[in-house]
């Protein structure tokens, strides 16, 4: 393996989890986040070398996982209409109130749109105002105003 790959391949297993949580948040199919995880892992292959280190690497992980996921998000709604086929079959049945209240919590998240849903996301991996802003390409004031406003929209749901 040359040396980039094996950077590569650490760089991955290090942030695995920050790209699936990405992907998870675009959606709950698992076939789904599987193809989101693999088309973001080729981005960030494609985009490792140019990376200029003008951000954190996280950051970086972060944007090209969002944009990625966004990106995959708007085709899908333009180009397909799937029928999901449903066997009456849960093989996740947890009926507490948390369990209920995560759900909804997800179920409300993933009826935003792809940016705010990206948002909310960064707010809850208690990301700072400055970080979510460097990752999504806006200003800090406007981090706080569209997480205010995102923050009543799930309210109001």
């Amino acid at each position: 393996m040359e040396r980039n790959e094996k950077e590569f391949a650490k760089l991955i297993r290090e942030h695995k989890g920050t790209i699936y949580t990405v992907c998870y948040m675009f959606s709950k199919d698992e076939d789904e986040v599987s193809d989101l995880f693999q088309e973001t892992l080729i981005n960030l292959w494609k985009g490792y070398e140019k990376f200029r280190g003008d951000c954190s690497m996280n950051t970086w992980i972060y944007r090209v996982s969002l944009n990625t996921c966004i990106s995959m998000d708007r085709k899908k709604k333009k180009f397909s209409k799937n029928v999901p086929l449903d066997m009456n079959v849960n093989l996740f049945e947890d009926n507490d109130n948390d369990t209920k209240q995560i759900r909804q919590l997800y179920d409300r998240i993933h009826a935003l749109g792809p940016v705010d849903r990206a948002l909310i996301l960064l707010w809850l991996e208690n990301m700072s105002y400055e970080e979510i802003g460097a990752i999504v390409g806006i200003s800090v004031s406007n981090v706080s105003t569209k997480l205010f406003r995102i923050k009543q929209k799930l309210m109001n749901m």
